[in-house]
């Protein structure tokens, strides 16, 4: 597995695990060599490597070996254990020339690390005062004889250390500190100093003031992330730097996945401390944990320029940021916007040429490369859709190398990858031209820009006549007046069709929408006249009394009977999820799953209820509930069951068809307010084996915009889409797969409506962090002999046809609707031959080198074919 994919973390601690049960120390050996050089390891992991390398190390140069593991040990996360380890180690290689000073230099390292720590830091110092003391030991004279001068010399300054620590831990806010006090007390011959006195009780005071925020982080759950960001911010009002520095440590150690609480880190260490090596180390280990955010990379890439690293340290870290396996195309794009800052800064513009400058060229042009060759094969996206990369190039071309040329062989490039439609783009030229070019370019470009925009070609025509009022001629003048002129009729001819074929649209739906009705009114007034003839005139009325009076009152309220629609027509259709369709108070009811109540039973149940008016003022305190079984039985027995837990209900008002079969929804009007919002958390509960649809009752046609999909439709960096799972999967099965990857919060099974799997799914887990770990890890899985698909959840964008945007909109969805909701069908065959649609879209006459109204340049709508009379459609056949 780890041949396929280096990165995977968990498959690494499995083999490390099983080489240790099997005693292969080489192997093991070089399995945490290679896990430590991809990622920080965990305390638990150092403090298992760090054990067994010391059960081996008997030499001296094995004793070397494991020093400079410590040494790549305490600097992954800051842990007193791992210190503590670290001192108590050294102090067997104190025989050694030169070992208790190296003890020393270890055990102030060590305080300096995590001396302050408030749970923790006491053993550390103890073990400090147990070292000296036993030194203090070996120093004694023999018992009976009388020390020299040499010896007592020794003997003092040996208690001088062990007060000094105990009158330096005192100062410090610690647990157990009374403890401390007591046993210095009882170890001093002399009284304690009036000095240490004073800083003990501060300590105390500033230890009441920090217990609270340890208590919370004992007793909260894993990660404690708020916990943490709480003590934080209150270190941060104390403003002792060392207590801030250790208070993000130990954050950091329990959440090394949050990249949000590393930036924050690196932030205060970039603006406080501005210590080189502690600045680098945090970000580099930032960079390490949490490797598919570019925002930390970026940070990493200027704290390296701003303390001075060599450039050739910085291009290789940039190298490592391109192959970090980045969630977005726009990632790229601004790894490499930084990167080209860099190199920009670098160049010395004052000199004609340099290698510097020839590397930032070579950058840029390999940045636009890659953005096309490497990112777009990945995400089918460029990232980089306006071209802001090449748009920095010509900049710097234009403004700091003077090299107008290259500036506009860069915009043309630009203009060429459809921005030419842009006004804000001919702008952005134009303003380069304006100051860097001529006026004769600025002319040329806004020309241009007057035929191809399509946006907004108001824009770029006010411009242009600015232009030529300041600096043209009049012949200038008259040709800017003429072009501008020109175009803005096409503009506005263009419009009004479009705003006609949308009126006619609208229209022939209105007609479609009439006959339909006539039709249905044709239809029932036929069932009555059938049922009257029969002889049973009288039920007949009773029953359409009774139904027709109750389905008056529904329409009043808001159409509430289904409408059929197409579909890709509906507004409860959403994308987020764009996998499963969402039903409001127009959702479209599905055929009947079980057989048909029969007629004159269910004639018989409803034909005594009266008529019912429903009040819109009860609009606040009702919820709308769809998608029921038609063959449930007492409808209103059943969901006043089901919503009685949720506050009481008045009214339920289940809606039957004529014949009195239930229709699979209904109205449920509670007393208060609250109750109808905590009914729709019953949305989606399973109601004889299908989703209920619970949503709030509001009237569309006075509110169009209303929506009652309940789930994200953006970019959720916390959630994955899952694809591909087997329709037996439950989400228990689903939540152990998942679960071995990080905290997951909800999964959601898409179901369709009768509340089958569709095999689909969304995973929520706590953070990014652990979804982009998840995404790395699942992607690719087996589940039940079916390989899955994981993605973050990134829905895309969907244009509803409901609500075109003026003018072009209308003209890009008129097509479509003419074929109807689905398009044009595959029978829908042209039976024009193919020499005469060959020319029904000629190719326009170039001017000036470009080809006028050509699809990538312009938005007029296609010619329409001109009519051709039967002896022009003989002549054109017989042709040669």
């Amino acid at each position: 597995k780890l041949s396929i994919n280096a990165f995977d973390y968990n498959c690494h601690l499995d083999l490390i695990k099983l080489l240790r049960q099997e005693g292969e120390l080489v192997k093991l050996r070089r399995a945490r060599q290679k896990m430590s050089e991809l990622f920080p390891l965990t305390e638990e992991i150092w403090l298992d490597w760090l054990k067994d390398e010391i059960k081996m190390a008997s030499e001296i140069s094995e004793r070397e070996k494991v020093y400079e593991l410590f040494e790549r040990a305490v600097k992954d996360y800051i842990c007193p254990e791992i210190w503590l380890e670290y001192a108590q180690y050294s102090i067997g290689g104190i025989g050694q020339e030169g070992g208790i000073e190296k003890v020393r230099s270890i055990f102030e390292r060590a305080l300096t690390a995590v001396g302050l720590h408030v749970t923790k830091g006491t053993a550390l110092w103890e073990a400090y005062r147990e070292f000296e003391n036993a030194i203090l030991e070996t120093a004694q004279p023999a018992p009976g004889s009388i020390p020299s001068p040499e010896q007592q010399q020794v003997l003092c300054s040996q208690l001088e250390k062990i007060h000094t620590l105990f009158r330096r831990q005192l100062g410090i806010p610690l647990l157990d500190m009374e403890a401390s006090y007591a046993e210095y007390e009882e170890w001093s011959e002399e009284p304690i100093p009036e000095t240490t006195i004073k800083s003990y009780k501060k300590a105390l005071q500033q230890l009441e003031k920090c217990k609270p925020y340890e208590e919370a982080l004992l007793g909260a759950e894993t990660p404690k992330l708020a916990e943490y960001q709480a003590y934080i911010d209150f270190e941060m009002k104390a403003g002792d730097p060392a207590r801030i520095q250790l208070i993000y440590e130990r954050a950091l150690a329990e959440n090394c996945l949050v990249p949000d609480l590393w930036a924050r880190y690196n932030q205060y260490l970039d603006r406080q401390l501005k210590v080189k090596e502690l600045v680098l180390s945090a970000h580099d280990r930032a960079v390490r944990n949490c490797p598919w955010t570019v925002g930390l990379w970026i940070r990493y890439l200027l704290a390296m320029e701003r303390h001075r690293v060599e450039h050739s340290i910085i291009s290789e870290m940039f190298e490592k940021a391109l192959n970090a396996g980045f969630i977005q195309a726009t990632d790229y794009v601004e790894i490499w916007q930084a990167y080209l800052d860099y190199l920009r800064r670098r160049v010395d513009f004052t000199q004609d040429s340099s290698k510097e400058l020839e590397e930032l060229r070579s950058a840029f042009a390999r940045a636009v490369e890659y953005l096309k060759q490497e990112v777009e094969e990945r995400f089918s996206e460029s990232g980089d859709p306006s071209c802001t990369i090449m748009q920095n190039w010509a900049r710097v071309e234009a403004r700091l190398c003077n090299n107008m040329q290259k500036a506009r062989e860069l915009w043309d490039n630009i203009m060429t990858k459809g921005n030419a439609k842009y006004a804000n783009m001919w702008l952005e030229y134009y303003n380069l031209e304006r100051a860097h070019g001529d006026t004769q370019h600025c002319r040329k470009a806004l020309h241009r820009a007057v035929q191809c925009t399509s946006d907004y070609p108001e824009h770029v025509c006010e411009v242009l006549l600015t232009l030529e009022r300041i600096e043209g001629t009049l012949e200038d003048w008259d040709a800017a007046v003429q072009k501008t002129e020109t175009r803005l009729a096409r503009v506005n001819e263009q419009r009004a069709k479009a705003a006609e074929k949308e009126a006619a649209l609208a229209k022939q739906e209105e007609e479609r929408a009439e006959q339909r009705k006539q039709a249905r009114a044709e239809k029932k007034a036929s069932k009555k006249a059938k049922k009257t003839r029969i002889g049973d005139k009288r039920k007949a009325d009773e029953d359409d009394e009774g139904e027709w009076g109750q389905e008056e009152g529904f329409q009043s309220h808001q159409s509430e009977l289904p409408s059929k629609r197409h579909r890709g027509e509906g507004d409860g259709v959403l994308p987020e999820e764009d996998m499963e369709v969402e039903t409001g108070l127009f959702g479209r009811s599905e055929k009947p799953d079980g057989p048909a109540v029969p007629k004159e039973k269910a004639s018989t149940s409803r034909k005594d209820i009266p008529k019912v008016f429903h009040d819109s003022s009860k609009d606040k305190v009702t919820v709308f509930v769809s998608n029921l079984s038609y063959t449930m039985a007492e409808p209103e027995a059943k969901l006043r069951e089901l919503f009685g837990s949720c506050g009481e209900v008045v009214e339920i008002r289940a809606v039957f068809n004529n014949k009195g079969t239930f229709r699979g929804y209904c109205y449920v009007q509670f007393r208060e307010e609250e109750a109808a919002r905590q009914a729709l958390a019953l949305d989606r509960t399973a109601v004889e084996g299908r989703p209920m649809f619970v949503s709030p009752c509001v009237d569309k046609n006075k509110n169009p915009d209303f929506k009652v999909f309940r789930y994200s439709t953006t970019l959720e960096k916390h959630k994955l889409f899952i694809s591909g799972l087997p329709f037996s999967c439950t989400k228990e099965e689903l939540e152990e797969v998942c679960k071995a990857h990080g905290n997951v919060k909800d999964i959601r099974l898409v179901t369709n409506r009768a509340g089958k799997p569709k095999g689909l799914a969304y995973v929520e887990y706590e953070n990014e962090a652990q979804a982009s770990q998840a995404v790395l890890k699942m992607d690719g899985l087996t589940v039940k002999d079916h390989v899955i698909k994981v993605m973050i959840s990134n829905p895309p964008l969907r244009k509803l046809p409901d609500r075109p945007e003026p003018a072009r909109a209308s003209l890009s969805l008129a097509p479509r609707q003419i074929y109807g909701a689905r398009g044009k069908g595959r029978t829908q065959l042209s039976m024009m031959p193919r020499a005469l649609q060959r020319q029904s879209n000629p190719v326009a006459k170039a001017e000036n080198g470009m080809v006028q109204n050509s699809p990538a340049t312009s938005s007029d709508p296609p010619a329409e074919p001109k009519k051709m009379s039967n002896a022009d459609f003989a002549k054109m056949l017989l042709k040669k």
